[in-house]
């Protein structure tokens, strides 16, 4: 993405394998192991526990990006990092509960996360990328399961998310095959919210999150609220749901109002998040 401003907070932690900036509004984390395709282990998901837990505090953050280093968003988990925990059976239990905690944070959060995926986004990186309220991804990217192809399973929520992305039949497909699928294949399937040109990419990928930070603060919590939310109901309920949220964020909220008066007055609105 483009350089953010020069008010941007650094702080990298090779160890971890987990590099953050931050702006005013918006916060960009990049998994920063490139030479091994940005593996999820135990530390680097220590960290994004962490990192992702004190973003929540902080109210200027608006929209977190999260994105790998050196032309790959993430291969997956470390796979010899692997064979130490299984003979730990306490330690590896331990981990699968860092990691699905970790992004049940960031499906939960009241921030938008943004996946942006460049080359493999396999294992591991696909169950980081399916806790992520939007995907997008360059076209040379290539996303999969592949777990089995190493007699492995997702153990972070992987495939309890992707049925309920993309279907259970085409969710098994994808975890019994192992297959990679190209950034147009995982599109057309609901996988990813859109593909860009790889030349483009991160130029339209900062316009998008531009386009976030410039909405109602209110509105656009209320959207990932009423989507996560009304997912978990039934569809009576959730509509009643919708409904009842809506008319409340309509009547009681500055920023609704704002937003008619600014279009019956030809200008751009003034948020306020109130």
């Amino acid at each position: 993405m483009t350089t953010p401003p020069t008010s941007q907070n650094n702080v990298p932690d090779a160890s971890e394998g987990v590099v953050v900036l931050i702006t005013p509004e918006v916060a960009t984390i990049t998994l920063n192991r490139p030479d091994q395709r940005n593996p999820l282990n135990w530390a680097t998901v220590k960290a994004l526990r962490r990192i992702t837990s004190e973003l929540e505090q902080n109210d200027t953050v608006r929209v977190v990006c999260v994105r790998g280093a050196g032309g790959n968003f993430s291969a997956g988990g470390d796979m010899r990092g692997y064979v130490d925990l299984y003979r730990c059976p306490n330690d590896f239990e331990a981990f699968l509960r860092d990691f699905m905690r970790m992004l049940d944070q960031i499906e939960t959060s009241k921030k938008i996360y943004v996946a942006l995926i460049e080359g493999y986004c396999v294992a591991g990186g696909l169950e980081l990328l399916l806790a992520c309220d939007v995907v997008l991804a360059s076209s040379s990217a290539q996303i999969g399961c592949g777990h089995l192809k190493f007699g492995q399973l997702p153990g972070a929520g992987g495939s309890q998310r992707l049925p309920r992305t993309i279907g259970a039949l085409r969710a098994k497909y994808l975890m019994l095959s192992a297959e990679i699928l190209s950034a147009a294949e995982a599109e057309r399937i609901g996988l990813v919210s859109k593909v860009i040109d790889d030349v483009e990419f991160d130029a339209a990928a900062s316009k998008f999150v531009g386009r976030l930070t410039s909405a109602s603060p209110l509105g656009i919590r209320g959207v990932k609220h009423l989507v996560d939310k009304g997912m978990r109901m039934e569809l009576p309920a959730a509509l009643e749901f919708e409904l009842k949220y809506v008319h409340d964020y309509a009547t009681r909220s500055e920023d609704a109002t704002e937003g008619l008066m600014a279009f019956s007055e030809k200008r751009k609105p003034r948020f306020t998040c109130k």
